[in-house]
């Protein structure tokens, strides 16, 4: 009788879904632009014009496009997110409504910290465009020091803040290694899990520049593991020696043909050995014969992201879909389905309205325990039950918020870091919110746990903090439908 529950969720879901999926045009190179309003945007866009011109509907040809201020990014790379060429003509309008759009896209890239196109010559209908962008840092290679939890809640509660329960270590981010765009992570981690893990990302590497691909390898152990979920919580196995190994390798390869659509098609291997601890402390763990698992995934994704910027987006569309296959012996196989979307709206110069939904499936329903975890992991879960897990194989959420800003500050930065850095202030933003979600997740096997099976609803109010580098800071306060509450914190980005 339950079940009901959740297909009436899945439908609304998916039809919520697809609503704005129908309402987006195909990938065209211009599509379902903003309209410009002021003059103003004239006179930022293309310094030289007159108000007479405004008027007109001459098309206007761009003759060139001249990219300034990357010192090492190719310039391929950054005309690569423009949304027209030279030789091409539009009428000043829309022109302008590119230029904007151009600037969103080259900041989506993570980057750079400022880009702006302009008309840098005007001369009777002919224009030179000009990109200018101020670089970011990109390598970062710094001690690490992290938290195992899922949350710095659970940690701090839970936990009752365990040093036992971080991770340290060396911590390598060189992100545009050789100015393509590239991006190489190398992790030496001791404590908590010693774990040496390598990838490389490529976002392009044919001609046409469409056509991307990622390697990761990672190998591991841990003295500790998650191996059961009770009460919705979960519950750890700790041992002086380790107690569990893992190792996975493989690849991916990405197509993008326009802007906004990406398709990544990936392939990786996985091996995992536990002691026999774990297995009679959970026979469920794995449900394969012994005490290690090997199996492959395939996957693919569609995602597409039409945002002005996506770390904390004022307007703009996400759609993620992502389809994947686990394991082919019949102990151990798992087909699913994710399924994410997200609208956000302007509501004047300082509010946004933002609608989200996630639904998942994963078939056959009755799996092993380490294929049973559904909300409350990385970044797929609802405020208000940051202390919980809710394992199951079907279900999704519903959230929606209202953010106004509330102030901007400039932090003015010393000297010798202005020239380094290419900047003269450090940026902050601080908005206020309300918030709202509702979810459900199906479990034919709920055990000793209570949220599965039932609807969750929580509401709350909090603070968004954004500055340089992409940095988002949320701070919320939430209230759920079983009379918890509590203040949480988070260091997410919204898509």
């Amino acid at each position: 009788m339950r079940q009901w529950k959740l297909y009436l969720l899945l439908a609304f879901i998916f039809t919520f879904s697809l609503s704005f999926i129908h309402a987006q045009q195909v990938d065209n190179q211009v599509d379902s632009l903003p309209q410009i309003d002021t003059i103003a945007s004239f006179r930022r866009y293309i310094p030289e014009f007159t108000p007479q011109q405004v008027n007109t509907r001459s098309s206007f040809l761009i003759s060139s496009i001249t990219v300034v201020g990357n010192k090492k990014t190719r310039s391929n790379i950054i005309l690569r997110e423009v949304p027209f060429t030279a030789g091409m003509s539009f009428s000043l309008s829309l022109l302008i409504d590119l230029f904007k759009q151009g600037e969103q896209q080259i900041m989506n890239t993570a980057l750079f910290h400022s880009v702006r196109i302009y008309a840098s010559k005007f001369e009777g209908n002919c224009l030179e465009i000009t990109v200018e962008v101020v670089e970011r840092w990109y390598l970062f290679p710094f001690p690490f020091f992290d938290l195992v939890d899922r949350n710095i809640n659970q940690w701090l509660i839970d936990q009752k803040a365990s040093l036992q329960r971080v991770t340290y270590g060396l911590k390598l981010l060189y992100n545009n290694t050789t100015g393509h765009n590239d991006k190489l992570r190398l992790w030496l981690i001791n404590g908590y899990t010693r774990e040496l893990s390598i990838s490389y990302e490529k976002p392009y590497f044919d001609r046409k520049m469409r056509w991307g691909f990622r390697l990761v390898a990672r190998t591991g152990k841990g003295r500790e593991i998650n191996y059961n979920t009770i009460e919705d919580k979960q519950v750890f196995l700790r041992t002086p020696d380790f107690i569990r190994s893992f190792a996975s390798v493989g690849g991916e390869l990405t197509y993008r043909k326009k802007l906004f659509a990406r398709h990544n098609f990936g392939i990786f291997y996985f091996r995992e050995k536990v002691e026999d601890t774990v297995l009679r402390a959970n026979p469920d763990y794995f449900r394969v014969l012994g005490s290690s698992n090997q199996f492959p995934e395939l996957y693919y994704q569609f995602t597409y992201a039409k945002m002005d910027y996506i770390p904390y987006p004022r307007e703009g569309f996400g759609t993620r879909v992502r389809f994947s296959k686990l394991g082919i012996t019949p102990s151990f196989n798992l087909w699913q389905l994710h399924w994410q979307v997200m609208k956000i709206w302007p509501i004047g110069l300082k509010n946004i309205v933002t609608l989200e939904s996630y639904a998942g499936v994963k078939l056959p329903f009755k799996q092993p325990y380490v294929n049973r975890r559904f909300l409350g992991y990385e970044e797929i879960f609802m405020r208000g039950f940051e202390y919980n897990v809710v394992d199951g194989v079907a279900g999704g959420y519903l959230r929606s918020s209202f953010a106004r800003e509330l102030f901007r500050v400039n932090i003015p930065l010393p000297g010798f870091i202005r020239k380094r850095a290419s900047l003269s202030t450090v940026p902050i933003k601080v908005f206020g919110k309300l918030y709202s979600n509702a979810g459900y997740v199906y479990s034919p096997e709920p055990g000793f746990n209570f949220l599965q099976n039932k609807f969750l609803h929580a509401a709350g109010f909090g603070f968004d903090i954004l500055s340089l580098y992409d940095l988002t800071i949320r701070i919320e306060y939430s209230f759920n439908n079983f009379g918890q509450n509590g203040l949480f914190l988070h260091r997410t980005t919204s898509f």
